[in-house]
């Protein structure tokens, strides 16, 4: 018998109405569009605006276009993976609730959380159940309402991140199509530079941490920045030499939107051409476990069969990892 390989075959994608652009955060915090621009390459990001939905909203979403798209009865569904940072609740996997919503009624669910990195962590998750032959259909879901732990007093966070989900099938391939290969790594240093203090078993809610704003996310851009640079150029520089890709063989660079200057950075190093180097940051900042789905959504025309990808990303904790894929369709 083949080898099997994980390949996606079908995508899908979900961003909210509200459009939060540079102009209106320019009312909000002492910033200006010029320099968010110049920093991050951001001019706007989606926010989800409606009482009551969390990031489970998101995923449906995303899932159900997806569904609409294959034609697929998501009876038909084997597993649920739900990656995400920012679930609907403390208790209760986010996905569950999301597989029983899309009808998914056969498959087990789960949230898996590796900050920014956690839709590439679920890729390679994903694909070793594809692999090991049990299951059939998984569905990836990235989806982060990142909005509901920003302060948008703070501008080193507010003027970075978006709401948004998008969502990859993947299904067995005998010819040789899918994932090929994958460098993932995490270092616990990154614990303190990318967190939110409050909410979890250290330090639970209380009356004070509401009061100094410990429940939202607090960056120390700097050294995000740098660590990011380096890591995400790294691993996708390895990924290559270790599959003997040239730049030429490389059709698509797939990188976590973070910031612009950090994918032109993982760009130059792998010596790919900027015709290759996908990029929707400036229309939804970072949507952090949803920006690698949204990319392929946004320029799925783009692909061919056979393609090359370079995903990578970064993220809190550290984590970050570089996946090469082949198109299946």
């Amino acid at each position: 018998m083949n080898k099997i390989t994980a390949a996606i075959t079908a995508i899908g994608s979900y961003v909210p109405e509200y459009v939060l652009s540079n102009q209106v955060l320019e009312t909000l915090v002492d910033t200006n569009d010029e320099w968010i621009t110049s920093r991050t390459g951001i001019k706007e990001r989606r926010l989800l605006k409606l009482d009551g939905e969390g990031t489970s909203y998101l995923a449906i979403k995303a899932a159900q276009n997806l569904l609409e798209k294959a034609k697929l009865d998501p009876k038909e569904i084997d597993l649920v993976i739900m990656a995400t940072t920012t679930p609907d609740l403390p208790v209760a996997a986010t996905g569950v609730y999301v597989a029983s919503q899309i009808g998914a009624t056969n498959a087990f669910a789960y949230d898996l959380q590796a900050a920014c990195s956690s839709f590439l962590f679920g890729m390679s998750t994903a694909s070793a159940y594809i692999q090991s032959g049990k299951y059939k259909k998984v569905l990836l879901i990235g989806a982060d309402k990142m909005s509901s732990i920003i302060d948008y007093t703070d501008r080193a966070t507010c003027i970075i991140f978006g709401d948004g989900a998008g969502a990859a099938l993947f299904e067995p391939n005998f010819e040789g199509l899918g994932l090929q290969d994958e460098i993932l790594k995490s270092d616990g240093i990154g614990r303190e530079f990318l967190k939110i203090e409050a909410g979890g078993s250290i330090l639970p809610p209380s009356e004070d941490t509401i009061k100094n704003k410990q429940h939202f996310v607090f960056q120390d851009g700097k050294t995000v920045f740098k660590h990011a640079v380096s890591g995400m150029a790294d691993v996708s520089e390895k990924i290559m030499e270790r599959n003997n890709l040239s730049h030429d063989d490389v059709n698509w660079l797939i990188a976590h939107q973070a910031n612009k200057r950090i994918i032109d950075a993982t760009a130059s190093r792998m010596n790919v051409d900027e015709s290759k180097v996908l990029v929707n940051i400036h229309r939804y900042g970072n949507t952090t476990s949803a920006t690698l789905p949204l990319l392929l959504a946004d320029f799925e025309d783009k692909f061919k069969k056979g393609d090359n990808l370079i995903f990578a990303a970064f993220g809190g904790g550290f984590t970050w990892g570089s996946i090469y894929l082949k198109w299946a369709y």
